[in-house]
């Protein structure tokens, strides 16, 4: 916006190029005030980035900077910021002040009737977008022409005219701005009819595309592909891998979202559509700015901001989608695909009285009972956070299916389904937050440490990983994961020091390819059958698993440091170390725990040092696995050791407790 020596990042809906400097303050304006995108890093199709490149060449800046350029506003004192000022507070509000307040931009003369101006501006805007004038009509859409205004003489929409007309990159822009591709005219045709009737094919089958863009959107993020709208495929759906065989709750929390008015689940799937561009959004950011100065505490965007348009409680049911874990968004996902997919054909379910909030609770509060030390992050101030334990079972019981490859559409293999983005989703924040020393973990370490009498530990437990407060959500987060792994292994636990290598690790590099996005490793850290062994409720004295703790830590920071400098080369040795230092800390816990926590949180730590292994040998040389992409490997490497330090703290925790009742 000042200096664009590299502007490598786009506002869609705004039709301009930013540097990451105001990047990392638009992406904290929510998606109703600017959409955006890298321009590299990002799929983009083709007329999109065409539209937006058209409209930033044409001045589109100037509509937001209008009274700016008028030479009385330098007299009145209000100006621009330059590049030589800090982002925070100059650059971030005179950000907020243009695209939020639209603080600058062209005001209409007052009238009795605003309806009337808004009327008027549309009718402007049909008229308009059959001449390629895209600056004329991003005026008027920011005066407040609406995209979808049906003309009551002419019969049809904004969207129809530029169809006729071929004006691709005019729909580009009122799909922007939400005009409906599925929009039929006063004789029931819409404007991909339009299109293909102008000849005009190549811009009909966009607009399909633009209209399945929120289910293609949902599916890409899963599984990375997208339904062949050509050949009639809207939808590819993945299934959950004991879909006929549920539990009772389990079907009663899925007919739950089923049953939701078509207004309630639209709605729902909107917010879904928009946690899923902040995952990914936040995901390229934090890969592309490689732990600069930006990567700070005051960049990171850790649930969707409030949307002033919405009610407190969709607010909070949004900010509330950012507690899920890979699995369970994964989980949530594919439901809505499945539901939309149903309503698209026609197949009726009973109405519900149930709000959204209801389901995402539904979803979102496992174990609320088990933890009652549970960290909540600093929502932005919406609705009440009080939670109902409402339809908790049968969340749990659902998040915990694992996934396979039936899908319902296509011909997608199995590999391609497993490639859920789980270096996307769940890495998130976490590379540049494990990096620091978290101040509440310190604390109960000292506190544990003064229980026992162990003063000597407390200078050194301050090494311990750090996880700041919005990524501590759920106290019992690896618990949870741990007990996914758990239901997906096919024998009981026991001997967590010789857990099975997953099958992971006999792979290369083609068949690699397809799974360096996995999110479920079936079978790995499955421990195999000791009849003989009773289970014991003995545990370790605390100081034995505190050393061992601190070793993993140690290991864990020299193999994050590795990252930070880009040493792929170490991972593998870092890994190895990582493994040693888990296998002597699970060899001191029995063989067959009585204590289901430790069981899990014990299956959790073995599982992810297998896991982190099996990354860091993606790391190999290009001529071995030539389609390995280390910015994703590293993600997934910081991914298993932030699972591996949360068990190791989990571990931590109930010896202590335990040894001190």
């Amino acid at each position: 916006m000042y200096s664009f020596s590299d502007p490598c990042w786009a506002s869609i809906n705004r039709g301009i190029l930013i540097c990451d400097e105001c990047c990392s303050v638009h992406r904290s304006l929510g998606r109703h005030i600017s959409q955006v995108r890298h321009l590299k890093h990002t799929p983009w199709p083709p007329t999109l980035l065409q539209m937006v490149e058209t409209l930033y060449n044409n001045g589109a800046n100037s509509i937001w900077e209008h009274s700016l350029l008028d030479p009385a506003s330098v007299m009145s004192g209000r100006r621009k910021a330059s590049p030589q000022d800090k982002v925070h507070p100059n650059k971030a509000e005179f950000i907020r002040a243009k695209y939020q307040m639209l603080a600058f931009v062209h005001r209409l003369p007052c009238r009795e009737d605003d309806s009337v101006t808004a009327k008027d501006l549309s009718k402007q805007l049909h008229s308009s977008v059959r001449t390629g004038n895209l600056e004329t009509c991003l005026r008027l859409l920011s005066l407040g022409a609406q995209a979808n205004f049906f003309h009551p003489e002419k019969g049809n929409t904004p969207l129809h005219v530029a169809a006729k007309a071929g004006q691709t990159l005019q729909a580009e822009l009122l799909a922007v701005y939400g005009a409906d591709p599925g929009t039929q005219d006063s004789n029931g045709k819409t404007p991909v009819d339009y299109a293909r009737q102008g000849g005009h094919h190549e811009l009909a089958e966009r607009l399909v595309e633009i209209q399945y863009e929120l289910t293609d959107r949902l599916a890409f993020y899963l599984c990375g592909r997208k339904p062949e709208h050509k050949n009639g495929q809207h939808f590819v759906i993945p299934q959950m891998a004991d879909s006929l065989d549920l539990s009772e709750l389990a079907k009663a929390a899925k007919k739950k979202l089923q049953s939701l008015s078509n207004h309630l689940f639209e709605e729902l799937a909107m917010d879904v559509y928009d946690e899923v561009d902040r995952r990914e959004t936040d995901a390229v950011w934090l890969a592309t700015q490689n732990h600069s100065t930006l990567v700070t505490e005051t960049t990171v965007v850790p649930f969707l901001p409030v949307n002033p348009e919405y009610s407190s409680t969709r607010n909070q049911g949004r900010q509330k989608l950012a507690r899920f874990n890979a699995h369970e968004f994964a989980t949530l996902v594919i439901d809505i695909l499945s539901d939309a997919k149903r309503r698209q054909q026609g197949n009726p379910l009973a109405g519900s009285k149930d709000n959204v909030e209801l389901i995402l609770k539904s979803i979102s509060n496992q174990h609320s009972s088990e933890s009652q030390d549970n960290d909540q992050p600093d929502y932005d101030s919406v609705a009440s956070d009080e939670d109902t334990d409402l339809e908790t079972n049968a969340a749990k019981s659902n998040r915990q299916k694992s996934l396979d490859s039936d899908l319902s559409d296509g011909p997608v293999t199995a590999q391609e389904y497993m490639q859920v983005k789980n270096a996307l989703v769940a890495s998130e924040v976490k590379i540049q937050q494990l990096m620091k020393v978290n101040i509440n973990l310190s604390d109960e370490l000292r506190i544990m440490q003064k229980k026992i009498g162990r003063s000597a530990f407390v200078t050194s437990s301050s090494s311990l990983p750090s996880f700041p407060s919005t990524l501590s959500w759920s106290r019992d987060e690896s618990t949870r994961r741990a007990s996914k792994l758990e239901k997906q292994s096919s024998v009981s636990e026991s001997d967590y020091d010789n857990p099975t290598a997953p099958l992971e690790l006999e792979e290369t590099g083609a068949s690699r390819k397809g799974r360096q996005r996995s999110v479920i490793w079936q079978g790995e850290g499955s421990i195999p059958e000791d009849t003989d062994t009773a289970p014991s409720s003995s545990l370790p004295s605390t100081e034995d698993v505190i050393r061992k703790t601190e070793q993993i830590t140690k290991n864990i920071q020299e193999l994050l440091r590795a990252a930070q400098e880009n040493k792929h080369d170490s991972y593998i040795p870092c890994s190895e170390r990582i493994h040693v230092a888990v296998t002597e800390m699970a060899a001191l816990f029995p063989k067959k725990p009585k204590s289901e926590l430790v069981r899990t949180s014990l299956r959790l730590l073995t599982s992810s040092a297998y896991r982190l292994q099996s990354e860091c040998k993606k790391t190999l040389p290009v001529e071995t696995c030539p389609t390995t992409d280390i910015q994703l490997v590293t993600q997934q490497v910081i991914q298993c050791a932030y699972d591996i330090a949360k068990a190791a703290k989990q571990l931590v925790t109930i010896t202590t407790k335990e040894n001190n009742n």
